[in-house]
């Protein structure tokens, strides 16, 4: 589904990402671990061309799409939910929602299957986002992502901040999207136990670079939890 090789990029003088290379298979979770500031936001930013690539190559469903602006790469179906949500607080549950129905056709409707994974937004539509708890803005970002029906689901640390009722949850619809829906889906988490849970694959970063990568099954015999513990 996603394909990824020489993908550098730079901050000023510093290198950011070294020769980023990987893939992303339909219907599995590949997750990406790593400490904080190896560079795992600022890869999942230009995957979705939010910052420019310097060097490389991106490939979406056999598409190139490395000078895609962001709005084209969500039409073809990539979908964000970035690292602290980035909900519109001001705006309704249900507003919010309708924010991530701008690549379907005039007159769509949030999908019925959100509310299926998440039943606390159907009761609270008419709430502005603002007044969600952090875990309900959680799923609130999730769902906004849904609306969109995306075939490739990009999630930036989805269980910061969130008690550990919703990250069952979260953790269930991750999987269903996976398994039911054949869903891609490319996972940042500092949360091992978590992403350990829930990976078919998994990639290891350090300062910009994919240092190792294997089987989710093989996670704890290859040391992983050891390495990117902080």
């Amino acid at each position: 589904m996603l394909s990824v090789s020489g993908l550098n990029q730079y901050y000023g003088g510093s290198h950011i990402l070294r020769d980023v290379a990987f893939e992303v298979p339909d219907g599995q979770v590949t997750v990406l671990l790593g400490r904080n500031g190896v560079g795992k936001t600022t890869l999942l930013k230009t995957l979705m061309g939010l910052v420019p690539a310097a060097r490389g190559d991106i490939r979406f469903d056999d598409r190139e799409i490395t000078r895609l602006a962001p709005y084209h790469r969500a039409r073809a179906g990539l979908g964000y939910v970035p690292q602290g949500r980035e909900i519109f607080p001001r705006l309704t549950v249900e507003e919010n929602l309708q924010m991530g129905l701008a690549t379907q056709p005039r007159g769509a409707e949030v999908p019925e299957k959100i509310f299926e994974l998440f039943p606390v937004l159907r009761s609270m539509l008419r709430r502005r986002g603002g007044d969600l708890s952090g875990g309900q803005q959680q799923q609130l970002a999730i769902g906004r992502a849904l609306s969109m029906n995306p075939r490739l689901l990009i999630l930036d640390e989805p269980t910061e901040g969130i008690q550990p009722s919703i990250i069952k949850d979260i953790e269930r619809v991750i999987r269903m999207l996976s398994q039911q829906s054949k869903m891609a889906i490319l996972l940042v988490e500092q949360y091992y136990d978590f992403a350990r849970s829930l990976a078919d694959h998994y990639l290891v970063m350090e300062r910009g670079e994919i240092v190792q990568r294997g089987l989710g099954e093989h996670m704890d015999r290859d040391g992983v939890r050891q390495r990117v513990a902080v």
